[in-house]
C-alpha cells in the first residue's frame, strides 16, 4: 500500500490544495492529521494519498534552512515561523502529529510500545559505560550485558567481570546466538513473541507514508550540508551540520525504543528499494531534488568512488541474483586462475621507490579487485545512510540508531550486507581520519555486534565475499606503506616490508580490520571457507611475507645511535595482531584429523612464499653479519601448523617437510636470532641503545612468546631432527662465534669476538643447546603439562598475585582457544602446585597483596631451570629463582650449600622428533664437551661454573637418551688402537665417553705457552698431566703418521654443506662457492699461528673424576659408590643424588655411565684404582696470572660490595622498621625527658643535628621535633554502640547530631544564650573539632641548629614530599615528617622530685596556698618576662599552634578576638591532647604504663608552653571558680540585683575536667605534687555532686521521693557527707525548692529510663559517670610527675585509679563491695556547699527550666570513634555511587568520591562544586576533618587520604577472592571488603599517623 501511496504522489505535478491554510498560521494540526487518517483508511485513498505528500512536501522542504536562499518561494510559503530552528521544530511536531493520526503523541507512543515483542534487550552503549562480560554464559567472547539485565540474571559461581566499555556496545541479552539462554535475565527468558496480539494495521499506517519523506528529508540535509573542498572537510563544518540535525536524528532514535513494531516500519522504510528510486534519483522537475542528487553525486566521485550507471555487473550484492557474484562473472574460485601473479606497474603508487619489480599477487580480473575498493551503488535509503555516516565519520547519534535497530532480524541482516558493501569504503575513509581513534572505536562499536554472529557472519562470506573484501582490503591498507627490504642482499633484494615508522602501523590504525577479521574466523564455517580457498590462502601470504623481515636492527659497530627509534612497539604489534592472531584462529579449527587437508593447503602455501621470500632476498647459505630481525611470520605459520599436524591431526611430520636444503635455509633466521639474543645480553648491542634490549625482551615476554620464540625454538627443533647433527651442531657454534674458542690451546685468536664477550657467548650457546634439547613444549607435552610448566616456572621466579599469574602465563592469544586463563584447568593446576599466602600486614605499613607461592614439592621435584631461563625477561629472575631454591633445600636441610641448578626428567619425546637426540649422539658435540672439560680443568681463561653446568646437562642428557644400548662390548676394546681417522670411534655417547684421547694437534698463536718450551727437548712426556708435549722426533713422526687428531667445526660444517648441495642439484655449485665466507681464514693462513701437538692421553671419564677431585679440593675424593653398595647399580633413583653441587652432578653421571655399561663401569674403577698424583699447581706464566687474579679479586670486590650493600640495607630496613612502627614499644631510643636518674641535677638532651649532649638553657634551648595536626577525631565519637554504616541507599542518610562535636557545639551555644559569655568560655572545652593534636618522634634538637637545618632545605632543590615554607621537614635522624620545633623548659629533675615528696598539711592549708599561688600573676621565673631566646620560642611555637587549626575551631566568643578566647583555646589544647592519648590506649586505663604512647609523649613539655601563656591572663579572683568551689559565698541577693547583666554560668554546670586544667594551667610551674591532689580533691566534689543530680534527673517521680525519705534518715550518721543515699536525698530536697522537676508533664517519658534504680545500678552509674575525669586526671598526674600508670581489670578500674590519685585513703581498700561516695574529701561542709550550688540552678530554672534540666545532663560516656562501616561487597557500594548525581550541578561526576568519616558524596576534581578555587574534597576535608579526609573513589576501589595541603593514596580495603587490590576497576572481578586494612586504615586516622606511615605524598593545590 505504502508503494502505491508513494507512486501516486510522484504522479507529477500537484495541483495546489486550497483547502489547506498556509501550514505556518496557527492551524489545528491535530485535526489536520486525524483528517488525513481518515481519508487514507478508504479503500480508495488516492486523494488522501496525494493530500499528504503535498502536505509533506511543503512541511518537511520548509525545514531546509541551508538552502533557504536558493528556494526563498518555498520558503515563503511556509510562512517565516521565525528563523530556521522555529521551522524545524514545527516540521517535527507536524511528523509526530502526523504519525499518532490525530491522538497525542505520548498516548501513541505508549499503544505502540504495547505490541513490543521484545525478546532482546539490545540496549546501546557509548564509551564509558559498565557493563558486565560473563565468559560462562557467553558463546562469543565479545559478549557483554548492561548492569540491569546482569543483576536480574543468575550467575552466581560464573567466571564474570564488571569492565568499562571502550569503545561502546549492546547489550546481548535474550540473542541466543551470543550467549547462552541459561544467563538471560528474568525480562528477556520468555519468548513473548507468541502472546503478542497483531498490530492494528491503522496503528501504523500514518507513519508508512510520512517516515520515507522524513528520512529522504535527513538524506538531502546531510547532502547538503558536505561540501567537497579540494582538501578534507574541516571539522567544524560536519559538525555545525550535525548539530542542527540532532534533533531529526534524536527523533528517529526516540521511534526504534518504541519496540518492535515501530522497528518493523521503519525497517521496511530504510530497505524499500522503490521508495529510494522514486524520491532520489533527481528525475522529477524539482530543482531541488535534482540539486541535492548532483551534489551525493560529486561526494561519490571525490571518495574515489564510481556510481555505475546500470553497469550492474560491478554490483556487490545483486540480491536478485542468487549466486555469488564471482560466479557470475563468470570465474569460480576454484578455477585458479584468481591468484594469478601479474606484475603490474601502473597501479603502484609508491613507483618511485623502485618497487614496481616486486611480484604483487593480484586477483585475476582487475576489475573485481577494483570493484571491491572502487564501486558503490546505492538502492536503499539505509545504504545512502551509512554511506553519509561513514562520510561523516560515524557520528556518534547516528551510529546509535543505526545499532537500536538491530534487534529487528530483518534489519539486522539487511544492515549488516550494506556494511559489507561500504567496507573497503570505512576502511579508506579511516586511513584519511584526523580522528582515527574515535572513529576505529565506531566502526568496532558497530561491527562488533554483526561479526560475533556465526550465522550472520557465514551468510555474509557467502553472500557477499566477505573474505575476499577483508583480505583485498588489508592489503590495500598495507600497500601504501611499503619500503624496500635491508635483509640480507642490500642492493639486489626484491622484497618489500612494511616500514614501522608509518602513521597506519605505528597508530595502529589497522586494527578495526585487524580485529573484524580476527572476529569472524573465530566462527568454524568462515575459517574452513578461508582454508578451502586456494586464491585466498595465497593472497594471505603474500599479506604476512609484508611482515617478514620487518624491523630490521643492525648492529651499530662504531659509535652509539645518535636517535633510538621506538619503531619496535610497532613491529611486535603488528605480527601480533595482523599475523599471529589471525593464525591462532585459523588453528582453532585444525584440531582433528578431518581437517589435515587444510593444514596441507596452509604448509604448502606458506612454503611457496618462503622460497619466494628467500629468492627476493637473494639468500645462498650465510646470513648477512650484524643484522638481525625479530620479524618471521612466515616461519612462525609453517612452525605452527606443522606442531597442530603432529599433536592433533596425527599427519605425518616427514609428509610436509621440504628437502633438506630448505630446511638448512630455513633454521638460518631462527637460530640467528638465538644468536642475537645472546649477543644482546652480552652488551654486544650496546650502541644501538636500549630500544634492542627492549626487543630482546619483548620477543620472550609472556604476550608474544607463544607466537615468537615458541615457534622459532620449535622449527630449530625439528631442523635439528631432521638435517645430518655434525652439520647442526657446528652450525651452532659458528653463529654464537665462539668456534675458536674451542681448542685445546691456552691461548687463541677470535677473529670475529672480543675477548669479553667470548665467555657469555660460550655461555649462550651451550644455554640454547640445553634448551633446544630438553625443552617439550610442541614436542610431546599436553595442554595441561604445559600449563603446569608454565606456572611453576613462573612461581619459581617470584611469588605472584593471582592476576599477574594470569598475565604472566602465555595463553592461546585467539579467544576461543579453550584454554583461557581463569578456566577450570587454570585453577586446579594453580592449587596443585601453589600455595596461597594471605594478604598481611607489615608493621611499616606496606600492605602486601594475596600471594601464590610454590608447594615444597614443587621445589623438590619440579623446578625446571631450562624453562624459567626460556621465560625469563630480566636475568635476574633467573637469579632470583636460583637464591629461591637455594633458600628452600637449606631451610628443608636437603642441601646445605651453594646448589647447582637441578637435572629435571623429561616428558617422553614425541616419535616423530626421536631425531632431535641425535645432536647428542654426534662426535662433534662430543669433541666439544671434551675439549671444554679439558679447558676447564687446566683452568684455561674465559670458563665459569655455568660452562661446567651446562656441558654436564648436555652429558647427562646424553645419558638419558642414548639410544640403543651398547651391542657387543668387549668388541670395542681395541676401538682405540682401530680407529685413526677421527676422534671417537662411533657415534654413542655412552661408548665415546671411555674413549682415550692420546694427542691433538693444535693451532696457537706464537706467544702461547705451547710453543715456548720447543727448546727444552728433555721433559719427559708420559706424566699424564702434561700439557705440552716437547717435541722429539719421535713425536712429530707420530704427527706425520696421522694420529694427532685435529679438527676444524667450519671445514666439518661446510664439508656437510656441500654433500648436501651436491646432492640436490649440481648447478648450485657455482652459487657456492665464492661465497665461502672470508670471515673463516682458512687453515695456516694467518701467519701468527703456529702448529703445536699436545699430549692429553684423557677421556671424558677421566677428566669428570679429575674434576670431581679440583671441585672437591680433596685427592681422590671420587670412590665409585657400588663397591661399597651394589644395590644402588639396581635402583638408581636415589635422592641424594637430586639436588646438589657441581660435585654431586659429576657423581649422578658417573652413576649413570656405569650403569649403561659394565665397560664404563670397569673403566671408572680402573681410573679410581690408579692413585692420582697431586693435581700439579696450575702452570699460568706471570702475565696470564696476573691477569687472572685481576679477574678473581674483581669478582671478589663485587661480592663484597654486594654483600655490603645487602647489609647496609637490611640494617636500614630494620631501623626504619623500628623507627616509623606505630604500635611496638620504643626499645632503642632513650627519651631521658621525663624519667632522669636523680643524683643528676638536670634533664640532657642529644641533638640529632649536631650530636652534642647538653641541657636546655634560656640562651640555647633544645626543642622537642613535634608534628602539629589539627584534628577531629574526637568530635566523631558517638554515644552509641552501633557503628554507622555507609547509606547504599537514597533511605539511609547520616546525621551527625549525635556526634560528640555536635553535642558540645550545642552545649556552648545554649550556654552563650542564658549566661555571660566570659564565664561561659570557661565552663567548657572547646577542640572536638579541629583540635590541635602535637605528636614527637621523641628526638631532640637545638633550636638554632633547627633554623639552618630548615634553612639549608629551603635551598635544597630537590622535590619534597613536602613544603619547607609552611615550616614542614623531616626528623633528621628517623625522617618522620614533623612541622615544628617545642621547647623543652629547663628545669632541674631534682627540684620535681622535691615536689613530690608528701606533705602533711591539711586540706585547708592547701586550698589556700593554691589561691595564693594562682592569684599572683608575675609568680614565673622573673628573667622570662624579659626577651630570651626560650620566651621567643616558646611564643613562636605558640602561634605555631594557633595556626595550625582553622579560625572558625579557634574563636568562640561574642567579642571576636577576647582574651576569654585564647584562654579557652590554650586549655582546649591540653584537653585535646590528653583525650586522644586516652583514645590511643582503648579508651580505658586497665593497660597501664605499658601504652607506647606515654614513651614518645611531649605532654610535659606542651604544659609548660600552655601554662606559661594561660599566666599572662590572670582571671579577676572575683570569678576565679576556685573560690566557688572551696568557700561558702555570703551576698546571695547580689546576683538578683542586677537583672540586665547576664549570671555567671552556676558552678554544677561546669565541665570539670576543663576546671581541673584551667587550676592546674594557672599554676606556676614545677607544680607541687601535694597542690594537685588537693586541687584533684575539690573537684571531685563537684563532679560526684553533679553526678548526684543528673541521677536525680534521671529517675521518675516515685524513685525520687522514695530516695529523698531514706537519705533523710541516714543524715545524721557519722560519716554522712561520704554516703551517697544521704547527699542524694539532699541534692533532690534542696532542687525540689525550684521548678527543675515540675515541667514534667510531656517530657516526663522520654526522660525516664525504663529501669528500676537499684543499689548496685546506682553505685555503677555515678562510678561510669565520675570515670572519664578520672583518666583524664590519672593521665595528666603521669606527664606531670612521670609515675607509672597501674594496671587493672575493668571492674576495678575506678578505685585503682582513685587511690593512685589519692582521693582514697589507704584503710578504704580493702572494703567490698566497694563505694564510689568513700572518696569524697569535703573543703566545706558538704551540705553547706550543696546547697549553695543547687540555688545557682533554681535561680536559673525559674525561667528556664527546661533548658536548665537538658545542661544537667551531660552523657558524658562516648564511645570510640570509628570510621563508617562498610557492606561486604563492594559492589553494593559501586552500583549506588556510579550513577548517584551530583547535589550541586545534578551530573553525574566523572569522579565521585564519599567520605568514609561521615558519608558525604562529593566529586574528586569536580568544577561544579569548586568553592573559592578550592575543589569540593579538599573542602570537605577542611570541614569534616579540619585538613584529614579520607576518601574512597567510587571508580577506582581506592582510597585517598588528604592531609592538609597534601594528599596519597592509601591503597583499597576492598580485594577481590586471590587477595588482590583492582585500582581502577580495570579486571572488574567481585571484591569483598578485608577487615583488617579497614582496621588499618581507622588505626592510622585514629592515631594520626597517616603522615608517617604513608610514603607517597603530593601536593594537591586543593584541585581534589
Amino acid at each position: 500500500m505504502a508503494a502505491a501511496a508513494a507512486a501516486a504522489a510522484v504522479g507529477g505535478p500537484q495541483p495546489p490544495q486550497p483547502e489547506l491554510p498556509a501550514p505556518g498560521l496557527a492551524l489545528d494540526k491535530a485535526a489536520t492529521a486525524a483528517h488525513l487518517k481518515a481519508a487514507l483508511s478508504r479503500p480508495d485513498n488516492r486523494a488522501g494519498a496525494e493530500e499528504l505528500q503535498a502536505l509533506l512536501e511543503r512541511v518537511l522542504s520548509a525545514e531546509r534552512p541551508l538552502t533557504a536562499a536558493a528556494d526563498g518561494e518555498e520558503a515563503a510559503v511556509a510562512g517565516g515561523g521565525g528563523g530556521p530552528g522555529a521551522a524545524e521544530e514545527e516540521a517535527l511536531e507536524w511528523c509526530k502529529c502526523l504519525l499518532a493520526g490525530g491522538g497525542g503523541y505520548d498516548e501513541f507512543c505508549a499503544a505502540v510500545r504495547a505490541y513490543d515483542p521484545a525478546a532482546l534487550c539490545g540496549l546501546v552503549w557509548t564509551a564509558n559505560f559498565v557493563a558486565y562480560r560473563c565468559r560462562t554464559c557467553g558463546i562469543s567472547p565479545c559478549m557483554s550485558l548492561c548492569a540491569e539485565c546482569f543483576h536480574q540474571g543468575d550467575h552466581t559461581g560464573h567466571d564474570f567481570n564488571m569492565f568499562r566499555s571502550q569503545a561502546g556496545g549492546a547489550c546481548d541479552c535474550g540473542d541466543s546466538n551470543v550467549m547462552r539462554e541459561s544467563g538471560f535475565c528474568k525480562r528477556h527468558q520468555i519468548k513473548s513473541s507468541s502472546n503478542i496480539p497483531c498490530v492494528p494495521k491503522d496503528l501504523l499506517m500514518m507513519s508508512e507514508f510520512v517516515l520515507p519523506r522524513f528520512i529522504f528529508c535527513l538524506i538531502q540535509y546531510l547532502r547538503e550540508g558536505y561540501n567537497e573542498p579540494a582538501d578534507v572537510p574541516s571539522e567544524k563544518d560536519l559538525n555545525k551540520v550535525l548539530q542542527l540535525l540532532e534533533p531529526q536524528i534524536s527523533f528517529l532514535e526516540d521511534l526504534t525504543k518504541m519496540g518492535g513494531a515501530m522497528r518493523s516500519v521503519l525497517t521496511q522504510v530504510l530497505t524499500n528499494q522503490q521508495n529510494y528510486k522514486d524520491l532520489t534519483s533527481g528525475l522529477g522537475e524539482n530543482a531541488c531534488a535534482k540539486k541535492s542528487h548532483e551534489k551525493y553525486l560529486i561526494a561519490l566521485k571525490s571518495s574515489g568512488l564510481t556510481y555505475p550507471e546500470d553497469k550492474l555487473v560491478y554490483g556487490i550484492q545483486e540480491p536478485s541474483a542468487g549466486t555469488s557474484t564471482l560466479a557470475a562473472q563468470g570465474f569460480a574460485g576454484a578455477t585458479g586462475t584468481l591468484g594469478q601473479l601479474d606484475s603490474s606497474d601502473e597501479e603502484d603508487q609508491d613507483g618511485s621507490q623502485g618497487l614496481g619489480k616486486r611480484k604483487r599477487v593480484k586477483l585475476s580480473s582487475s576489475t573485481k579487485d577494483q570493484s571491491i575498493m572502487d564501486v558503490l551503488k546505492h538502492k536503499s535509503f539505509l545504504e545512502e545512510l551509512l554511506f553519509w555516516t561513514i562520510k561523516y565519520e560515524f557520528p556518534q547519534k547516528m551510529v546509535t540508531f543505526l545499532l537500536n535497530m538491530l534487534p529487528d532480524q530483518e534489519y539486522k541482516v539487511a544492515f549488516t550486507k550494506t556494511f559489507v558493501q561500504h567496507y573497503a569504503f570505512i576502511m579508506k575513509t579511516l586511513k584519511k581520519s584526523h580522528e582515527s581513534d574515535t572513529m576505529s572505536n565506531r566502526i568496532v562499536h558497530i561491527s562488533v555486534q554483526l561479526f560475533s554472529n556465526e550465522e550472520l557472519a557465514r551468510q555474509v562470506t557467502e553472500e557477499c565475499q566477505l573474505l575476499d573484501i577483508m583480505v583485498t582490503v588489508l592489503l590495500y591498507m598495507m600497500e601504501s606503506c611499503l619500503i624496500k627490504s635491508e635483509l640480507q642482499d642490500e642492493e639486489n633484494s626484491l622484497h618489500v616490508v612494511v616500514n614501522c615508522g608509518e602513521a597506519l602501523l605505528k597508530n595502529n590504525t589497522y586494527w578495526p580490520l585487524v580485529s573484524d577479521f580476527i572476529n569472524i574466523l573465530s566462527h568454524q564455517s568462515v575459517a574452513k571457507r578461508f582454508l578451502e580457498d586456494h586464491g585466498l590462502l595465497v593472497t594471505w601470504m603474500n599479506f604476512v611475507s609484508f611482515f617478514q623481515g620487518m624491523n630490521l636492527n643492525k648492529r651499530e659497530l662504531n659509535e652509539h645511535v645518535e636517535f633510538e627509534s621506538q619503531t619496535y612497539y610497532a613491529a611486535f604489534a603488528a605480527e601480533l595482531e595482523a599475523c599471529a592472531q589471525p593464525m591462532w584462529g585459523l588453528l582453532s579449527h585444525c584440531k582433528v584429523r578431518e581437517t589435515q587437508e587444510y593444514t596441507r593447503n596452509v604448509v604448502r602455501y606458506c612454503l611457496e612464499a618462503l622460497q619466494d621470500w628467500f629468492d627476493a632476498i637473494n639468500f645462498v647459505d650465510e646470513p648477512a653479519p650484524n643484522q638481525v630481525t625479530f620479524h618471521l611470520p612466515l616461519h612462525r605459520y609453517y612452525a605452527m601448523f606443522l606442531s597442530k599436524a603432529v599433536k592433533c591431526q596425527e599427519l605425518d611430520l616427514d609428509s610436509v617437510l621440504p628437502d633438506q636444503e630448505m630446511l638448512m635455509k630455513l633454521m638460518i633466521h631462527p637460530l640467528q636470532i638465538q644468536a642475537s639474543l645472546a649477543e644482546i645480553h652480552s652488551n654486544m648491542w650496546v650502541r644501538n641503545g636500549l630500544q634492542i634490549k627492549g626487543q630482546a625482551m619483548t620477543y620472550v615476554q609472556s604476550h608474544f612468546c607463544n607466537s615468537m620464540i615458541d615457534p622459532d625454538i620449535y622449527l630449530l627443533q625439528v631442523c635439528a631432527s631432521r638435517l645430518d647433527p655434525d652439520y647442526f651442531i657446528s652450525s651452532v657454534f659458528e653463529r654464537f662465534k665462539v668456534v675458536d674458542l674451542l681448542t685445546m690451546a691456552s691461548q687463541h685468536q677470535n677473529t670475529v669476538l672480543d675477548a669479553e664477550h667470548e665467555r657469555s657467548m660460550l655461555e649462550g650457546a651451550l644455554t640454547f643447546l640445553v634448551i633446544l634439547l630438553s625443552l617439550r613444549l610442541h614436542l610431546g607435552m599436553s595442554d595441561d603439562e604445559i600449563l603446569r610448566a608454565e606456572m611453576v616456572a613462573q612461581l619459581c621466579m617470584n611469588d605472584r598475585t593471582h592476576s599477574s599469574l594470569l598475565d604472566l602465563i602465555p595463553e592461546n592469544p585467539n579467544p576461543k582457544s579453550g584454554i583461557i586463563p581463569g578456566s577450570y584447568s587454570f585453577e586446579s593446576v594453580l592449587s596443585a602446585v601453589a600455595d596461597f599466602k594471605a594478604p598481611v600486614f607489615e608493621p611499616g605499613g606496606s600492605m602486601q597483596q594475596g600471594m601464590y607461592t610454590p608447594k615444597a614439592e614443587v621445589w623438590d621435584q619440579e623446578f625446571d631451570p631450562v624453562m624459567v631461563i626460556l621465560r625469563t625477561v630480566y636475568r635476574r629472575d633467573v637469579q632470583s629463582a636460583m637464591d629461591r631454591y637455594t633458600a628452600f633445600l637449606k631451610q628443608s636441610g636437603k642441601f646445605p650449600g651453594n646448589p647447582w641448578p637441578p637435572y629435571k626428567k623429561r616428558t617422553p619425546l614425541h616419535p616423530s622428533y626421536k631425531g632431535l637426540m641425535r645432536l647428542l649422539h654426534c662426535k662433534t658435540l662430543h669433541i666439544v664437551l671434551f675439549t671444554l672439560l679439558y679447558k676447564i680443568l687446566m683452568d684455561h681463561q674465559n670458563l665459569s661454573e655455568h660452562v661446567l653446568c651446562m656441558v654436564l646437562y648436555l652429558i647427562e642428557l646424553g645419558l638419558e637418551n642414548s639410544a640403543e644400548e651398547e651391542s657387543d662390548e668387549e668388541a670395542s676394546v681395541c676401538g682405540p688402537e682401530r680407529c685413526h681417522d677421527s676422534w671417537f670411534p662411533g657415534s654413542n655417547l655412552v661408548s665415546n665417553m671411555r674413549h682415550f684421547i692420546n694427542y691433538v694437534r693444535v693451532r696457537v698463536p706464537e706467544t702461547a705457552p705451547e710453543v715456548k718450551r720447543d727448546s727444552l727437548a728433555s721433559t719427559s712426556s708420559d706424566s699424564l698431566s702434561s700439557l705440552q708435549s716437547s717435541r722429539r722426533p719421535k713425536v712429530l713422526q707420530r704427527e706425520n703418521s696421522g694420529t694427532a687428531q685435529v679438527f676444524s667445526l667450519v671445514a666439518e660444517r661446510r664439508k656437510k654443506f656441500q654433500e648436501i648441495i651436491n646432492r640436490s642439484s649440481s648447478e648450485a655449485n657455482q652459487v657456492v662457492r665464492p661465497k665461502t665466507s672470508s670471515k673463516w681464514s682458512a687453515p695456516g693462513s694467518a701467519p701468527q699461528l703456529t702448529t703445536a701437538i699436545l699430549e692429553i692421553k684423557e677421556s671424558i671419564l677421566s677428566l669428570l673424576i679429575k674434576l670431581h677431585h679440583k671441585l672437591s679440593g680433596k685427592q681422590n675424593s671420587y670412590y665409585p659408590p657400588w663397591l661399597d653398595d651394589i644395590e644402588i647399580l639396581i635402583q638408581p633413583e636415589i635422592p641424594k643424588y637430586n639436588h646438589g653441587d657441581g660435585i654431586t652432578a659429576i657423581e649422578r653421571i658417573l652413576l649413570k655411565a656405569a650403569l649403561q655399561s659394565r665397560m664404563n663401569k670397569r673403566i671408572i674403577e680402573e681410573i679410581c684404582r690408579k692413585v692420582t698424583p697431586p693435581v700439579p699447581p696450575k702452570k699460568i706464566t706471570a702475565a696470564e696470572k696476573k691477569t687472572l687474579d685481576k679477574e678473581e679479586r674483581r669478582q671478589k670486590a663485587r661480592e663484597r660490595q654486594q654483600k655490603l650493600l645487602a647489609e647496609f640495607a637490611s640494617r636500614q630496613k630494620s631501623f626504619m622498621e623500628t623507627a616509623m612502627d606505630v604500635d611496638s614499644p620504643e626499645n632503642d631510643i632513650p627519651m631521658e625527658i621525663t624519667t632522669a636518674e636523680p643524683q643528676v641535677s638536670e634533664a640532657v638532651y642529644d641533638c640529632v643535628i649536631c650530636g652534642q649532649s647538653g641541657p636546655s638553657s634560656e640562651d640555647r634551648p633544645t626543642g622537642l621535633v613535634v608534628l602539629l595536626q589539627a584534628s577531629s577525631v574526637l568530635g566523631q565519637c558517638r554515644d552509641n554502640i552501633e557503628p554507622k554504616k555507609l547509606p547504599i541507599t537514597e533511605e539511609e542518610q547520616i546525621y551527625p547530631w549525635d556526634t560528640c562535636a555536635a553535642v558540645h557545639d550545642v552545649r556552648l551555644s545554649l550556654l552563650q544564650r542564658y549566661f555571660k559569655d566570659s564565664s561561659c568560655l570557661l565552663a567548657v572545652s572547646i577542640g572536638w573539632e579541629g583540635g590541635v593534636y602535637v605528636q614527637t618522634c621523641g628526638h631532640t634538637l637545638h633550636i638554632d641548629c633547627h633554623k639552618s637545618y630548615m634553612e639549608s632545605l629551603r635551598n635544597d632543590q630537590v622535590l619534597q614530599g613536602f613544603s619547607v615554607d609552611k615550616g614542614e621537614f623531616t626528623c633528621p635522624l628517623c625522617r618522620q615528617f614533623a612541622n615544628s620545633v617545642l621547647p623543652c623548659y629547663p628545669g632541674s629533675n631534682v627540684e620535681s622530685n622535691l615536689w613530690q615528696r608528701p606533705s602533711n598539711k591539711s586540706i585547708q592549708d592547701l586550698i589556700k596556698e593554691v589561691e595564693e599561688l594562682q592569684g599572683r600573676p608575675g609568680a614565673f621565673p622573673v628573667s622570662i618576662s624579659s626577651e630570651t631566646n626560650l620566651s621567643k620560642e616558646m611564643e613562636s611555637v605558640m602561634k605555631d599552634i594557633k595556626n595550625t587549626t582553622q579560625k572558625k575551631y579557634r574563636d568562640y566568643s561574642k567579642t571576636p578576638g577576647s582574651p576569654d578566647n585564647d584562654f579557652l583555646f590554650m586549655y582546649s589544647v591540653a584537653r585535646t591532647n590528653l583525650e586522644l592519648e586516652l583514645i590511643h590506649r582503648g579508651g580505658n586505663l586497665c593497660s597501664g604504663g605499658a601504652s607506647t604512647a606515654g614513651k614518645r609523649s611531649c605532654l610535659n613539655q606542651l604544659f609548660h608552653v600552655l601554662a606559661l601563656h594561660m599566666r599572662l591572663y590572670s582571671i579577676d579572683s572575683e570569678y576565679n571558680p576556685w573560690r566557688k568551689l572551696t568557700q561558702l559565698v555570703e551576698e546571695v541577693n547580689s546576683q538578683q540585683g542586677n537583672e540586665e547583666q547576664q549570671p555567671e554560668v552556676p558552678i554544677l554546670y561546669h565541665d570539670v575536667t576543663s576546671l581541673l586544667l584551667i587550676q592546674i594551667l594557672m599554676m606556676p610551674q614545677p607544680l607541687r605534687k601535694d597542690h594537685f591532689t588537693c586541687i584533684v580533691k575539690v573537684l571531685f566534689t563537684l563532679l560526684y555532686t553533679q553526678a548526684l543530680v543528673a541521677l536525680s534527673v534521671k529517675c521518675n517521680e516515685e524513685d525520687r521521693s522514695a530516695w529523698k525519705h531514706t537519705g533523710a534518715l541516714k543524715k545524721n550518721t557519722c560519716d554522712a557527707e561520704k554516703s551517697y543515699e544521704v547527699l542524694l536525698s539532699f541534692v533532690i530536697s534542696e532542687l525540689s525548692k525550684g521548678k527543675l522537676y515540675h515541667e514534667e508533664g510531656t517530657q516526663e517519658c522520654a526522660m525516664v529510663s525504663p529501669i528500676a534504680w537499684s543499689p548496685e545500678s546506682m553505685e555503677k552509674y555515678l562510678q561510669d559517670f565520675c570515670l572519664p575525669f578520672l583518666r583524664i586526671t590519672s593521665l595528666l598526674q603521669h606527664h606531670l610527675f612521670g609515675e607509672d600508670l597501674p594496671s587493672c581489670q575493668e571492674e576495678e578500674e575506678f578505685s585503682i585509679l582513685s587511690s593512685c590519685l589519692g582521693l582514697l585513703p589507704t584503710f578504704y581498700q580493702t572494703e567490698h563491695p566497694f563505694i564510689s561516695a568513700s572518696c569524697l574529701d569535703w573543703p566545706v561542709p558538704a551540705f553547706d556547699i550543696i546547697s549553695q550550688w543547687c540555688f545557682e540552678i533554681n535561680s536559673f530554672t525559674e525561667r528556664h527550666a527546661e533548658q536548665g534540666k537538658a545542661l544537667l545532663i551531660q552523657e558524658s560516656r562516648w564511645k570510640l570513634p570509628h570510621l563508617l562501616q562498610l557492606p561486604e561487597n563492594y559492589n553494593t557500594i559501586f552500583q549506588y555511587y556510579h550513577r548517584k548525581t551530583c547535589s550541586v550541578c545534578t551530573k553525574v561526576p566523572k569522579d565521585p568520591a564519599v567520605c568514609l568519616v561521615c558519608g558525604t558524596f562529593v566529586c574528586l576534581k569536580g568544577l561544579c562544586c569548586k568553592q573559592q578555587s578550592y575543589c569540593e574534597c579538599v573542602l570537605h576535608s577542611q570541614n569534616c576533618g579540619a585538613g584529614t579526609g579520607i576518601f574512597l573513589l567510587i571508580n577506582a576501589s581506592v582510597i585517598i587520604i588528604i592531609r592538609g595541603h597534601r594528599f596519597c593514596l592509601w591503597g583499597s580495603v576492598y580485594l577481590d577472592a586471590h587477595g588482590e587490590e583492582d585500582r581502577d576497576l580495570r579486571r572488574g572481578k567481585p571484591l569483598y571488603i578485608c577487615k583488617e586494612r579497614y582496621k588499618v586504615l581507622e588505626q592510622q586516622w585514629i592515631s594520626h599517623t597517616f603522615d608517617h606511615i604513608n610514603k607517597r605524598w603530593g601536593p594537591h593545590y586543593n584541585g581534589l
